[in-house]
């Protein structure tokens, strides 16, 4: 199975100047938890969560409309897959990075979607040996494994970040 077969087409995305009050909002109109943000040409520069959103107004004493997702986004690797690429690959991905949603770019390096664990797990069947369908045992360790508890320390990033003395 291709993750052009299930992916979510219809995303909506924010540019780094977006506010995180104009972000929250369009989180509440799709009904997600997370927005890819591109740059001008709607290449995927990073992916900001509810999350994230949340964890900069409650930490910066800021209101939400007056940052901007550019403020707030982190400089990590944006883990990405293609249309083309096989679903249990994408999968492997989300597991390995412990992510719930995979922006999907094609060639030319745009946006063309979302891959969420829910995509994946609305294709699970049986054991997965007609290969129609990812298998419920990967799918469970995948969910699993992105579930599981990050080290109980802080990063020194994070530490920096949210101005916290190391306990």
């Amino acid at each position: 199975m291709k993750v052009q077969e299930i992916m979510t087409r219809e995303v909506g995305y924010c540019g780094p100047k977006a506010s995180l009050a104009d972000v929250a909002k369009l989180m509440w109109d799709k009904d997600c938890g997370a927005i890819p943000v591109v740059d001008a040409e709607r290449k995927v520069i990073g992916m900001l969560t509810d999350r994230d959103i949340c964890m900069a107004v409650a930490t910066r004493n800021r209101l939400a409309s007056e940052m901007q997702v550019g403020e707030v986004l982190s400089g990590t690797v944006v883990r990405a897959c293609a249309p083309s690429d096989d679903a249990e690959a994408a999968l492997d991905i989300m597991r390995q990075s412990r992510l719930r949603r995979l922006p999907v770019i094609g060639e030319d390096g745009t946006l063309q979607g979302i891959l969420s664990i829910t995509d994946l797990v609305l294709h699970t069947k049986g054991d997965g040996k007609k290969g129609d369908h990812l298998s419920r045992k990967r799918i469970i360790g995948a969910l699993k494994a992105i579930c599981e508890p990050p080290a109980a320390e802080l990063s020194k990033e994070k530490e920096r970040a949210l101005g916290m003395a190391s306990l």
